[in-house]
């Protein structure tokens, strides 16, 4: 395996001659799966309003009043609501374990859309986008977690990256949908959308880290034998986890906060703080939020609706990419060239927009805010858009992974709601040039974080990484997770 990265973030490892090549097994992608379908219905929940608010402001389809101050409230309290789901994510997470925790949210998914979709006012409609996002906010938590403590270090990346590939499957379809359906039929298709989620999440185990953290040995050793495959060695995974967990429990705290605090811990957490922080404000959820307003007030010549399936397309196809290139050129070089296509782009959408607001004529170049969005969609979609996830579920240490992860989740929904709402109100104080240059400007200030911050991951068992994070020498989990991969791409 060819690896790139920095000198000082480069970790040989020593492997027995005897050593079989570990597989990606199928129950491993099966798992993947079934909780990416889970970041499907949170696309589809992200990308709503977008289409959505089009036809809910049209009093000749909707039969009560929605102001452009609700609309706003329509956008920005999914994600308020995903601030309290962060919070309450942490606790499940830990208590009722990351697999029920997920298995839990698809019930109230189907009602929040059901509450939406017959709505006869605007009451039943934020009512239905506060659930949503509540469940949104626990499902962002809980996926990366999930995934992160089942699969072998060699497809971390790739397997890891499937939620957010099937969450851009889900604003896609979301935009293709709404470009035919009004509001109501819209979200009545978001309620059918669990439904597999649900069915699916029955046939995969809880994680066996989970398990060992509760003393259940057994239940664990199922779990690793359901996922690495009958044929497996998983003893010494298994015990590679317990003595991890043995290592906890001797310097685990009754107070997490003091934990999260301590200087080890504090380093991992401010690194995810810092990546959900720079993903939020380089402004994707203003884009996707108000993409088909953006493209009316740019007098693009395309058609909004269909710049909106153009963009969603890109965006399904840019993860793609990403899952390609993830395990083969490592996380921070993917986060290099993300911010470096997002801070060419915003400065130049900010341009056209200032040139626009100046009366100057820029019917010649109609087609460059959709060139422009279709670049910065890609480079957000290889990089920041689905690496914090998964280098959430990765840096942060096994005993302050919930609490540490319900932190930054928090953050990052945090961060949403404050762009999502703000938005609007910033293009009508500083115009969408100033918007857009303001997110440039903090994209540049992204790069130097990843440069001198941001440790690379790729390849690395999560014993590993957290040995590097914070100086502790801790024996691996597992040998099969550090042998060769005979998983293809």
């Amino acid at each position: 395996m060819k690896i790139l990265m920095r000198a000082d973030t480069h970790v040989s490892f020593h492997l027995p001659e005897d050593a079989p090549a570990a597989k990606c097994t199928f129950s491993q992608v099966l798992a993947a799966f079934s909780v990416s379908l889970g970041s499907l219905v949170v696309g589809f929940s992200s990308a709503y309003t977008s289409p959505a608010l089009v036809s809910m402001t049209d009093r000749n389809i909707t039969s009560f009043e929605v102001t452009p101050q609700t609309a706003s409230w329509v956008g920005g309290l999914m994600p308020l609501a995903g601030l309290a789901g962060g919070i309450c994510g942490g606790p499940l997470i830990e208590y009722l374990g990351r697999r029920n925790t997920i298995l839990a949210i698809a019930v109230p998914f189907i009602v929040s859309w059901l509450l939406i979709a017959c709505a006869i006012n605007v009451a039943m409609v934020l009512a239905g986008r506060a659930l949503a996002g509540f469940c949104v906010g626990i499902a962002s938590l809980s996926l990366p977690v999930y995934l992160g403590e089942t699969i072998q270090p060699e497809v971390r990346g790739t397997l890891g990256l499937l939620p957010t590939a099937f969450g851009n499957i889900g604003i896609l379809i979301c935009f293709v949908a709404g470009t035919y359906m009004d509001w109501s039929m819209l979200a009545f298709l978001g309620g059918a959308l669990p439904v597999p989620f649900l069915i699916l999440m029955f046939l995969i185990p809880e994680t066996p880290r989970w398990y060992v953290s509760r003393n259940r040995e057994e239940r664990a050793r199922k779990a690793l034998v359901w996922l690495r495959g009958k044929q497996a060695d998983v003893e010494p995974e298994l015990k590679g986890l317990m003595r991890s967990q043995a290592d906890d429990d001797r310097q685990a705290k009754n107070n997490q906060l003091m934990e999260l605090l301590k200087r080890n811990n504090l380093k991992p957490l401010s690194i995810s703080l810092g990546l959900m922080f720079f993903q939020q404000f380089s402004g994707i959820n203003a884009v996707i939020f108000y993409t088909v307003q953006i493209f009316k007030d740019a007098g693009s010549t395309i058609d909004g609706n269909i710049c909106t399936i153009i963009v969603g397309i890109v965006n399904f196809a840019a993860t793609f990419i990403g899952i390609v290139l993830i395990d083969r050129l490592g996380r921070k070089i993917l986060l290099y060239i993300s911010a470096t296509a997002m801070i060419i782009t915003l400065f130049v959408l900010g341009g056209f927009f200032y040139c626009k607001a100046s009366d100057m004529d820029v019917s010649n170049v109609g087609w460059l805010p959709l060139a422009s969005f279709v670049v910065y969609v890609l480079g957000f979609s290889l990089g920041f858009g689905p690496i914090p996830w998964l280098m959430m579920g990765e840096i942060l240490p096994a005993k302050i992974r919930g609490s540490a992860a319900s932190v930054a989740t928090a953050f990052n929904w945090t961060c949403t709601f404050i762009v999502t709402k703000t938005f609007p109100d910033m293009i009508e104080s500083i115009g969408g040039h100033g918007a857009f240059w303001l997110f440039g400007v903090v994209c540049v200030i992204a790069m130097f974080f990843v440069i001198f911050y941001v440790p690379e991951t790729q390849g690395k068992t999560l014993e590993d990484i957290e040995r590097k994070m914070m100086g502790r020498v801790r024996r691996m989990s597992s040998v099969a997770n550090i042998k060769p991969l005979s998983f293809n791409m």
